[in-house]
């Protein structure tokens, strides 16, 4: 399981190193990724300190931290 959040980990960053800040919920579909898998990537790209996660109004966006 842990290979296949890395996996899914990686094709989020990818994602976001194309797109940018993006919606949680566009990613989710864009990737066409199960809830869980999502939020567990995304709590692994946090834990490593790579993502910055924000809310605007009821909306929750994801970017990658700059360097």
């Amino acid at each position: 399981m842990q290979d296949l959040i890395g996996s899914v980990a990686g094709k989020i960053w990818k994602y976001l190193s194309e797109k940018g800040k993006t919606e949680i919920t566009k990613i989710r579909f864009d990737l066409k990724l199960t809830n869980a898998l999502l939020f567990l990537a995304i709590g692994w790209l946090s834990r490593e300190d790579k993502i910055n996660i924000t809310r605007e109004e009821n909306k929750y966006f994801v970017e990658l931290k700059s360097k």
